[in-house]
């Protein structure tokens, strides 16, 4: 039995996955990623290597592709894909029938558009501000003295929303900060800062013509809070995929290397 890599080296999360001939995913791996994207991307191959017994090392791979902000950093990868073709294969690879995809990312948010066979139509992306990423909502948990799940939900109880009006997260956690001294009810402040969010979501949307049949991947596709709001923006059921989604890059890289490995 041969299998298939792919490591997607985010800024925040490193994430392996291995498949096997049969496009069956024999295991999967999610680090926090430190500052050295080598170190992080072996660590989660290691990891993820010691889950198949018939695998010693990521050497005996058939085929690696690295993807994500360190893709460049990968050890032993074959081949570096785009993070953005490795999530349109990834959603391809869970559910065919989606067409549109917002990833959300630890720096970035995009928004990509799916053709039939998994490749990427058009996409548009917001990497010049850390707000409405990853990063901001780590922000946005700690202004309020909560870890992230905690801070995913609360936003659902909120009967009112209170707007954020600061676009810059340094600004936005200030503001946050003021309302919560001031006394606002929390899930409200929760609120106005899943839809300023989603906002954004629908302009990196937009822009790429992901308008129907949309999912969401990366890490913060887990936001219970930011997925209501982004349907509530949208005005459409946002589909849920039936793996982790903050795997799907991963999965897209591993994809690849299956298909370029000779196996699909």
């Amino acid at each position: 039995m041969k299998y298939y890599g792919g490591c997607d080296s985010g800024s925040t999360y490193t994430k392996c996955v291995i498949l096997d001939e049969t496009g069956k995913m024999v295991a999967d791996v999610t680090l926090r990623s430190r500052i050295n994207s080598v170190l992080s991307a072996q660590a989660a191959l290691d990891e993820a290597v010691a889950q198949v017994p018939d695998l010693k090392s990521a050497k005996n791979l058939a085929y690696l592709v690295g993807t994500g902000y360190g893709r460049n950093k990968v050890p032993f990868a074959d081949e570096n894909i785009s993070e953005i073709s490795c999530h349109a294969m990834g959603v391809h690879v869970a559910d065919p029938s989606v067409r549109s995809i917002i990833d959300i990312g630890g720096q970035d948010v995009k928004g990509i558009a799916v053709d039939t066979d998994g490749t990427v139509l058009n996409f548009a992306m917001n990497d010049k501000c850390a707000a409405g990423t990853g990063r901001f909502f780590e922000a946005m948990a700690k202004a309020f003295e909560m870890d992230l799940t905690e801070f995913s939900k609360l936003a659902l109880r909120a009967k009112n929303v209170i707007p954020i009006t600061a676009q810059c997260t340094v600004f936005a956690e200030s503001e946050v900060i003021s309302l919560v001294g001031e006394g606002k009810p929390m899930d409200e402040i929760a609120a106005g800062i899943e839809l300023s969010v989603a906002k954004r979501c629908f302009v990196m949307s937009k822009k790429a013509g992901a308008v129907d049949r949309i999912t969401l991947t990366g890490g913060c596709a887990k936001n219970e809070g930011l997925k209501a709001a982004i349907e509530k923006v949208l005005k459409l059921k946002v589909i849920d995929l039936p793996v982790d989604p903050q795997l799907i890059g991963a999965i897209g890289a591993a994809e690849f290397a299956r298909q370029k490995g000779g196996a699909a």
